[in-house]
């Protein structure tokens, strides 16, 4: 979270508001009116209630405020405005105090279906909808306490946990496996990718497992992890997961299931 990238957050005024330029407006615009068609029958029914509630704009980048009033009446969540990237530190205070860190820029074109900084599409479309959802928004806060008093070793094994259910979760439905983690909503390629190639492993949510599992940022994941219900969240965030954290550090981590990055072609 604390590597460089080229983007710069706007500013906001006194009032709070960020003026987006025409083009970034248009960005939003065609961004969420793909992922919005990618997602149909993709994305769980949690994820789609929470757009619902936001009933985000298509023509124009949403402000903050109209986020935070939705969010405070269902769970009492607030976005906040910060700076292109932020440390780990700032990370989980923010989460521990119910607040969901939003960087005020948005991708350009050169970056449209992939941009590794988590942009305002990425956390207001990807991530919002489900804090809404109290089983969601109780999961986060949880990791943002542990993460917040955790050690910079304990922090990484968290991380995995983060990134295989905020980021990159599935879920089992009657209807089909469906997804949730904010990750694959905000991305059209790994969207259908992640239901449908053949060439992942999708496995039962086992923490310990997710635990002691490497990840990658810049590539399709090759495994994800799968709840059986959504309420499930609740039972994760219960759980002794320091104690969790404490197992896989003794036990290790497994083998990647991709190649090191100098390894992968151009």
């Amino acid at each position: 979270m604390s590597k460089s990238t080229k983007y710069v957050s706007n500013p906001a005024d006194e009032n709070g508001i960020v003026s987006w330029t025409e083009e970034e407006n248009k960005i939003w615009q065609d961004l969420i009116e793909r992922q919005l068609e990618v997602i149909k029958g993709r994305a769980c029914d949690e994820f789609m209630h929470g757009l619902e509630l936001l009933d985000l704009p298509h023509n124009r980048v949403p402000q903050l405020h109209e986020i935070n009033q939705v969010l405070g009446e269902h769970t009492g969540w607030q976005v906040e405005q910060v700076p292109s990237l932020i440390n780990f530190d700032a990370f989980f205070t923010l989460l521990a105090n119910k607040k969901f860190p939003v960087a005020t820029f948005i991708r350009s074109r050169d970056d449209f279906d992939y941009l590794q900084e988590p942009d305002i599409f990425h956390e207001i479309f990807g991530h919002c909808p489900l804090l809404t959802n109290p089983a969601f928004a109780h999961f986060t806060h949880t990791y943002g306490k542990l993460g917040l008093a955790a050690s910079k070793e304990d922090r990484a094994y968290l991380a995995r946990l983060y990134w295989f259910t905020v980021e990159f979760g599935l879920l089992n439905t009657a209807e089909g496996t469906r997804i949730y983690g904010g990750g694959i909503l905000s991305s059209p390629g790994e969207t259908v990718y992640a239901l449908e190639s053949d060439n992942v492993i999708r496995q039962t949510m086992n923490p310990l497992e997710a635990l002691r599992t490497p990840y990658r940022i810049d590539i399709m994941q090759p495994v994800y992890f799968t709840l059986n219900r959504f309420e499930q969240l609740f039972e994760l965030a219960d759980m002794d997961i320091m104690a969790l954290v404490n197992t896989a550090k003794k036990l290790g981590l497994h083998a990647p299931k991709f190649a090191p990055k100098n390894q992968l072609a151009s």
